[in-house]
């Protein structure tokens, strides 16, 4: 029989995080000490309140299909906790709840995207982004950014990338990868711009909403003109530690929440009723309830800058959000290091694996080829070990 594969598929880029993971397993089960600063995963436990609400949710035999958008006590859970810390008023018919915010992202792209169709993006951005738009047949249109800017895309630079077939822009805020978080002025400036474009839906992600060192977090659907225009993802995977349990949901016009329920009742249904429960405690609880998480990565963030800016050759901007940094790294594009010719952030992602024995993400991976990315979601030990690996490493 001839093995073939659709071009879908063969088309389809590899997730270049979960691939670095799973090149450092393989290291590590070589024998090698890997440090791995590759994988967005908070490293604390999902808290306790949480998981007793789910040993709860098994003794009262939880164990039947869900709705497929989800039970109604999360959903009203989920509008409560739109008002409360977004001030954004949502009914049941526009929430759907998924099987983590990366089906949100991808039942939003095929229920809106036609073939050819262009989504902006600007740069850099989730690995999954692109492929998720290819996957629903559009075009992916990339605006760059640099450190100097702090990965922030301009309205001018907004206003230049729209074309006749423009029918999305998604972006993060706080960034995944950069950390930057966009302030209600720069949103709204943006907003400015798409607002003579009405046909344009905005997808914003905002699954590090809580991991937000600034103090605050602005959402573009807080703008009336824009809010029947704005899909709203979010999750519970980031700020509880919660990566496993796979929950995410939007908050979206009610023409685009049917549809999404419409797709999603074809795909996988309505998502696992165990997590369901245990989020519902999740949301209900107040935001303080994880601020001990949020005190630890704004630490983490403080010695890896601190670290990498002793190292020549990272060019580093301080991330307001998530727990991730991205430096610029094309100091070394074009050097030889320890026998190995660096052409590009791959070739130095690749370096630092196997001559540091540090697990990085190239930033290719993110629409930014100058860039790496380091999680510092690990222990300070970790970080501080792994910085001095690195600098031996470059040194050298």
């Amino acid at each position: 029989m001839q093995q073939k594969l659709s071009d879908r598929i063969n088309n389809l880029a590899t997730s270049q995080t979960l691939a670095m993971a799973a090149k450092t397993r393989e290291l590590r089960e070589e024998g090698k000490d890997i440090i791995g600063l590759s994988l967005g995963e908070p490293d604390f436990n999902t808290p306790d309140f949480i998981k007793e609400a789910a040993i709860q949710a098994i003794k009262d035999n939880y164990n039947s299909y869900t709705p497929v958008d989800g039970y109604v006590e999360l959903k009203d859970a989920i509008i409560n906790k739109f008002k409360r810390d977004n001030n954004l008023t949502y009914n049941r018919a526009q929430i759907v709840v998924s099987t983590g915010a990366k089906q949100s992202l991808a039942n939003t792209a095929m229920v809106i995207l036609n073939p050819g169709d262009e989504v902006i993006l600007p740069c850099p951005y989730w690995v999954s982004y692109a492929e998720i738009v290819k996957l629903a047949e559009g075009v992916p249109v990339e605006i760059p950014t640099t450190v100097e800017s702090d990965f922030k895309i301009t309205p001018q630079q907004l206003e230049d990338a729209i074309t006749p077939k423009t029918r999305m822009i998604w972006y993060s805020s706080p960034s995944n990868p950069s950390g930057m978080v966009y302030s209600r002025e720069e949103l709204r400036a943006l907003a400015d711009v798409l607002a003579k474009y009405p046909d344009i839906i905005v997808l914003s992600d905002e699954i590090y909403e809580h991991i937000n060192f600034v103090g605050e977090h602005a959402s573009m659907a807080e703008f009336d003109d824009m809010y029947d225009r704005v899909v709203t993802v979010n999750g519970v995977s980031k700020a509880f530690a919660m990566t496993g349990w796979r929950i995410g949901y939007i908050g979206a016009p009610e023409w685009i929440a049917r549809a999404c329920n419409k797709m999603q009742g074809q795909i996988t249904s309505g998502a696992n009723c165990i997590a369901q429960r245990a989020v519902i405690t999740a949301l209900q609880a107040p935001v303080s309830s994880i601020k001990y998480m949020v005190d630890t990565f704004k630490e983490r963030r403080k010695l890896i800058i601190s670290l990498l800016d002793e190292i020549e050759g990272f060019k580093t901007t301080e991330p307001d959000g998530a727990f991730y940094v991205f430096p610029d790294v094309s100091y070394f594009f074009g050097k030889t290091l320890k026998g190995h010719h660096i052409k590009d952030a791959t070739d130095f992602s690749m370096f630092l694996l196997e001559e540091a024995l540090v697990a990085t993400v190239t930033g290719d991976a993110f629409g930014n080829p100058d860039c790496i990315r380091f999680s510092y979601a690990a222990s300070e030990a970790q970080i501080e070990e792994a910085m001095k690996r690195i600098k031996a490493a470059v040194s050298s």
